[in-house]
């Protein structure tokens, strides 16, 4: 009988900037998951890689004085360096700039032409170059978000998806297969943006020259998204392990996993992936992750620091995992100390060094306490159905409750009192406490070991096993697998830490990792990346008198909520101190949260003429900084302002 395959992915994670924490986050999970699917006996590929092609690539290339070709070398190699020095056991990783690539690329495109769902045509529009897309409701003269310069009007010949024809199909899709997006949360996002209605993608430019060429028209190339999802298919071609069983993507990147590239796959008539899971963002101090604010975590400071499994442990145990959770040093340490060094470090010692003292370093032979034994079976068949449902933050809750069952369990049997009492019946029963811990040891490395793989194999071989321990099938999760056996040196896994010195110790690391990275995308210093990092050219001389035809205010927010059908879009009431609040449509959704906008004093163009976007009509602007490449970041004050003073 052959064994069952799983193949799983993360994004193909784009080279417009240096590995982060949110890149680890993703790749972290997804690692985790193989684990423990090999645990259930899979042959499992999980698979990686980076996109490389596209306007934005060009220009940072030609930014750095360097081809593309050698510009996404660079960061490509830096990629693969970051999960080495992560210890991520990654089994593909697929490039775009592989020629291999390009032919399945090609092959996708021509089986969707042939089934009528790929025409030509041209498209005049105003252009975001960040986003790489056409932006449908801007006039001539607005401000991109995202650039703080206006948007480029581009005409070309493209090639168009017939996405439009697919709105039915994929509904019908979503309904028949319930399971195909997760969580429920997020494929209810994508049904209502289906129901809307879908229009035609252009899936080629000819206006740009780094990308795949189309091979029956040379001078077009694949557009981003045609191009990039295929590497799914691409990295693993020719292995007969497609359909994949699960993309691991993050939120923003829903659509075009969710409706693209199943209306790609069902127009080319190939198989549709059968999961996509959305986890949410990874917040700073509640705060989005972003290059524009300057609050990107790296995560191989923190691995340098306290260790690889430590910073997996935080990510998979403090945030429930398809929400968005928070990150900061505090925290991190505060549930390392808790959690590691007070809860598994501790058990895994005083276990290990009872056994050493009282019975010459050899596990005694017993059955162990039932009533441990039937808590642990508990907590182990909960744990496994959570970590199926990618919820680890339960399954390493139902864990520790074995952790903390045990540790009272020593308590109340004082084996140190034990093991002063010659009588049999004492001796017997120290026997029986110091196998229930060591039996329930080896089974809290088995469950931890999809999550903590090198803490839990240091535990392992100190137990006096010398086999892997990512060889262990969930079948020895059974009670009383635990053998008379000799136990190795005793050493601290999780030793506890001093939170002061260890945060300062990883900020100062963190900030050496900042500068090492700035320079590797292009910065000429850490000075002016820490200073100007994204500073864009000054605009042309204007007057006084020019000036102060600019009515900005100080208004309050109001009111915020999401705009129907525009991702990027939020709809404010902004008070400046009017009868009425004004209504102002800003292009800052992707970087922050309606409800972290409540009561917040910013900065608006009052005179600004009204125009219409979305069916809103928008009474001014509103004032934020912008780096090539980042997201917003609203200007604001550090004293009180009242509402309506003007700036001058």
């Amino acid at each position: 009988m052959s064994q069952r395959q799983f193949y799983l992915t993360t994004p193909i994670y784009y080279v417009n900037a240096a590995p982060h924490i949110g890149h680890a986050y993703t790749t972290m999970a997804a690692e985790t998951i193989a684990r423990f699917k090999r645990m259930e006996g899979y042959d499992v590929v999980l698979t990686t890689g980076t996109d490389e092609h596209g306007m934005k690539v060009e220009r940072a290339a030609r930014a750095q004085g360097k081809t593309p070709e050698e510009f996404v070398n660079l960061i490509s190699d830096e990629f693969r360096t970051q999960w080495r020095k992560l210890n991520l056991q990654i089994d593909r990783f697929q490039r775009t700039t592989n020629p291999k690539h390009a032919q399945l690329v090609n092959q996708l495109f021509e089986a969707c032409k042939s089934n009528g769902y790929i025409y030509k045509g041209t498209y005049t529009g105003l252009y975001a170059v960040v986003s790489e897309a056409f932006v449908n409701d801007a006039k001539p003269g607005d401000i991109d978000p995202e650039t703080g310069k206006p948007y480029e009007e581009l005409t070309e010949e493209n090639y168009f998806f017939k996405l439009s024809a697919f709105t039915d199909r994929l509904l019908e899709y979503y309904d028949r297969h319930p399971e195909f997006i997760g969580p429920d949360i997020r494929r209810n996002e994508v049904m209502a943006f289906v129901k809307r209605g879908l229009v035609d993608l252009s899936i080629t430019r000819t206006s740009i020259k780094w990308g795949i060429p189309v091979e029956a028209d040379p001078k077009h190339v694949f557009y981003v998204w045609f191009d990039a999802l295929t590497t799914y298919m691409s990295a693993i071609e020719g292995e007969n392990r497609w359909p994949a069983d699960l993309h691991l993507i993050g939120k923003e990147i829903l659509t075009f996993h969710a409706v693209y590239w199943p209306a790609f796959l069902m127009a080319a008539g190939w198989p549709l992936p059968k999961r996509i899971f959305a986890h949410g963002w990874l917040l700073f101090e509640n705060d989005k992750m972003s290059k524009s604010r300057g609050n990107i975590v790296r995560p191989t400071p923190i691995a340098e620091v306290m260790g690889v499994d430590a910073l997996r442990y935080f990510l998979l145990r403090e945030i429930v995992f398809g929400q968005d959770g928070s990150f900061s040093f505090d925290a991190l340490v505060g549930r390392y100390n808790s959690d590691l060094a007070n809860g598994l470090g501790n058990l895994a010692s005083r276990t290990l060094t009872m056994i050493g003292q009282y019975r010459d370093g050899i596990i005694p032979t017993s059955a162990g306490d039932e009533s441990i034994a039937g808590a642990a079976q508990q907590s182990i068949t909960s744990a496994l159905i959570s970590y199926e449902r990618f919820d680890f933050s339960r399954a390493l809750e139902q864990i520790w409750t074995v952790i903390a069952v045990v540790d009272k369990f020593i308590v109340e049997r004082a084996p140190w009192k034990l093991a002063k009492d010659s009588s049999p019946e004492a001796q017997a029963q120290l026997d029986e406490t110091l196998y229930t811990a060591a039996e329930a040891l080896r089974l809290v490395c088995i469950l931890t070991g999809p999550v903590l793989p090198h803490s839990a194999q240091a535990i392992w071989e100190q137990l006096g096993f010398t086999n892997p321990l990512a060889d262990m099938h969930i079948n020895a999760l059974a009670w009383g697998g635990l053998t008379t056996q000799k136990i190795s040196k005793i050493a601290a896994v999780f030793p506890r830490l001093d939170a002061k010195p260890t945060i300062q110790k990883m900020q100062e690391l963190e900030e050496t990792e900042k500068a090492r990275q700035a320079s590797l995308m292009g910065a000429k210093s850490a000075e002016a990346a820490s200073a100007g990092a994204g500073a864009q050219s000054i605009a042309d001389a204007i007057t006084i008198d020019d000036f102060s035809k600019i009515d900005l205010r100080v208004g309050e927010i109001k009111l915020a909520e999401a705009v129907k059908g525009a991702d990027k879009l939020l709809h404010l009431k902004i008070d400046i101190g009017e009868p009425e609040p004004r209504t102002i449509v800003a292009g800052i959704a992707l970087a922050y949260k309606p409800e972290q906008l409540i009561g917040r004093k910013v900065v608006i163009v009052a005179n600004l003429a009204p125009r219409k976007l979305r069916g809103l009509t928008s009474q001014g602007m509103i004032v934020a900084a912008s780096l090539e490449g980042g997201l917003p970041v609203l200007a604001g004050f550090h004293e009180d302002v009242p509402i309506g003073a003007r700036l001058k």
